[in-house]
């Protein structure tokens, strides 16, 4: 071989070592669930799809904040029925329970406030929701906590210096010891370290009466308090919706519906048994109501029948209006016997109907 011939050798082998030296010196490390795809790094696997399309207006909430729910229907029904929207917090307790229509196009909007009772444990809180029986989506939003959060301690620092200890005829002053003022009599002064008697004090003079000041008029929306003129306090709704009863009579502001709504918020959740009452109902009621609610709407024979269903129970509630708004005993009293009543009627009552049917039956055989 000529000395060319291995010189091209040389150099055609430098070249190869340099190649593969480079790829290995500039290949870059992706994380767990991803792969280089044209020198990036991209997710292996694709991201949950949300079927409802669900978006916050944030990820990170404060206590008070405004959460706002969108989303678009894929397939819209024939008939005419909302979405239903539940925020769950992390450990599973029901934090807020909504419906809201949506457009003709599919998409809603759900706007909330992230305060009150149980907005108050920090974490992820998960949001549902579902449009009939079939379309259901969920997301989840970070909370940093409510009231119930509890502010870690100061961390404690250096310990301040100890005071210097005085003469009996010395006192502390601004961290040094100095002489104690001279006591003065009733009749004298200290001036400038020296007791000195008092000048006798004039007569004080008549002060005039101040004329009554006119009191402020309040535009609309404003009321006066404390002669200042404020904003008017709206009261916050008290409750979730009454899903079943909704659907079965085809609007919130049906009668029966309203007579709910006045049951438990003027009367059950003005006590604290009440109250407990309805936290651990809700608890139940919403685990299963959305689903009756959306066959109601999609079968009208359902409906029929769960509204004959409710009626007698219905009925029985206006035992409630007996008691009065805050009492304890009457609300206690009052509603044992209506749940005593709807135990009759519901269980007791075809209990004794089916067991006289099968002792006839017997008989004739």
């Amino acid at each position: 071989m000529t000395i060319t011939g291995r010189m091209a050798l040389v150099m055609l082998a430098v070249s190869i070592l340099s190649y593969g030296l480079s790829g290995t010196s500039f290949a870059q490390t992706c994380g767990p669930e991803e792969v280089i795809v044209a020198g990036e790094c991209v997710p292996a696997f694709d991201e949950k799809p949300h079927p409802l399309n669900l978006k916050t207006n944030a990820k990170i909430y404060t206590d008070g904040a405004t959460l706002t729910i969108t989303g678009k229907i894929p397939t819209l029904s024939d008939f005419l029925q909302d979405v239903t929207i539940i925020i769950k917090t992390p450990t599973g307790d029901i934090a807020g329970v909504g419906q809201v229509s949506h457009a003709a196009d599919g998409s809603f909007t759900y706007t909330t406030v992230t305060q009150g009772q149980k907005w108050k444990v920090a974490g992820d809180y998960e949001i549902l929701a579902h449009y009939g029986s079939t379309q259901k989506d969920s997301i989840k939003i970070d909370f940093e906590g409510g009231e119930g959060i509890v502010a870690p301690p100061p961390s404690k620092g250096t310990p301040p210096p100890p005071e210097p200890e005085c003469k009996s005829t010395e006192q502390l002053v601004n961290g040094k010891c100095v002489p104690k003022p001279p006591v003065c009599t009733s009749n004298q002064v200290l001036v400038d370290g020296v007791c000195k008697d008092k000048e006798p004090e004039p007569e004080p003079e008549p002060e005039p009466e101040p004329e009554p000041e006119p009191e402020p008029v309040c535009g609309p929306g404003t009321v006066l308090k404390n002669g200042i003129c404020v904003v008017a306090e709206t009261e916050k709704p008290r409750g979730g919706g009454c899903l079943i009863a909704t659907a079965a009579y085809g609007t919130e502001m049906a009668q029966q519906v309203q007579f709910l709504r006045e049951v438990r918020d003027n009367t059950l959740l003005s006590t604290e048994s009440g109250t407990s009452f309805m936290t651990g109902f809700n608890e139940v009621y919403y685990s299963f109501s959305p689903t009756i609610a959306d066959w109601e709407r999609e079968n009208p024979a359902f409906r029929e029948a769960v509204k004959a269903f409710i009626t007698p129970m219905m009925s029985t509630l206006s035992i409630m209006t007996l008691a009065d708004q805050g009492s304890e005993e009457q609300v206690l009293f009052l509603g044992i016997s209506v749940i005593a009543l709807n135990l009759g009627i519901y269980i007791a009552a075809p209990a004794v109907v089916a067991i006289k049917v099968r002792k006839h039956l017997k008989l004739r055989k």
